[in-house]
């Protein structure tokens, strides 16, 4: 067990959470129509709810203290969704939000469009070659293991990457090993960057594919504040057994309209005025499920 504690980030409400989730779209879609190149947009609004509720309310992470070696390490295997996981730490007090804006995918920039360790301290692993995260993630749970140290392990996968042989190795090698310290999020948006997933690769049965390998498997609503928190209060503890698999259905540009499940918005960038659209579309989107919320 290891001798230094880290206590988790303080608590949220669901309502709270939310909130940040929203502001965090609000910021990538400002970033997206302020870079002159294209911003992997449509997998960032997929995944911001998953990473709100990582970095305010699951991970055991301490801004002002990077390398705490009792702190929770986070993957981000689909790399081209940096831009999210960097508001999202800046939201956390990682650095600023407006440090981002300024220098994002420069020449030399800590902000580039995949995560860099080296160049961006706090980041665990340098990603983007898809298919690689979860064997890292396996290698850095079965040395905390083999440290005796007590933290977890997190991993954050797109659906469409689980088609890769790696990502089958390194889930046997988990389950083998007994890495209980080792959760992946699964990013389900049903969407590859040209096709829509299981146009070209046969995903289902696809909860079923994981529960073979013996794994725990969770499914949840990846945009249902209150299903995420859930599954993050009931994780095992990291001296288990089995690795858990959270599976979550989501929405590829989720809160734009004409984003949402809209495969010519894999990546793109926004002038002025679609900006000024998908600004209104997704305070429109959000009061739409308050008032869903609301009449329940």
């Amino acid at each position: 067990m290891s001798e230094t504690t880290l206590t988790g980030p303080d608590r949220k409400t669901i309502g709270e959470l939310e909130d940040l989730a929203y502001e965090l779209r609000q910021k990538l879609l400002h970033l997206c129509g302020t870079y002159e190149g294209a911003v992997h947009i449509g997998g960032d609004l997929s995944v911001a709810d998953i990473l709100t509720v990582l970095f305010h309310h699951g991970l055991r992470v301490d801004p002002s203290d990077i390398a705490n070696p009792a702190r929770d390490r986070f993957v981000l295997s689909k790399g081209h969704a940096a831009v999210c996981m960097y508001i999202a730490m800046a939201m956390r007090g990682f650095f600023t939000y407006d440090e981002i804006v300024r220098t994002y995918g420069q020449l030399d920039s800590a902000y580039g469009m995949h995560p860099c360790k080296v160049q961006l301290p706090g980041v665990e692993c340098s990603t983007g070659s898809l298919g690689h995260g979860l064997p890292l993630a396996v290698g850095m749970a079965l040395s905390a293991r083999h440290r005796r140290e007590d933290h977890r392990v997190v991993c954050l996968l797109g659906d469409g990457e689980t088609g890769e042989g790696s990502v089958w190795e390194a889930v046997m090698a988990a389950r083998s090993n007994e890495l209980g310290n080792l959760v992946a999020f699964v990013d389900r948006n049903r969407q590859l960057m040209t096709s829509h997933a299981g146009e070209r690769v046969v995903f289902e049965p696809y909860p079923e594919k994981w529960r073979a390998f013996d794994w725990d498997v969770v499914e949840v609503d990846g945009h249902d504040m209150g299903q995420l928190v859930a599954a993050l209060d009931a994780l095992p503890a990291p001296d288990s057994h089995r690795p858990t698999v959270v599976i979550c259905e989501t929405v590829k540009g989720k809160g734009v309209d004409f984003m949402e499940r809209n495969l010519a918005w894999h990546a793109g960038s926004l002038g002025r005025e679609d900006l000024q659209k998908a600004l209104l579309a997704l305070e429109t989107s959000r009061g739409a499920a308050t008032r869903e919320k609301e009449s329940a």
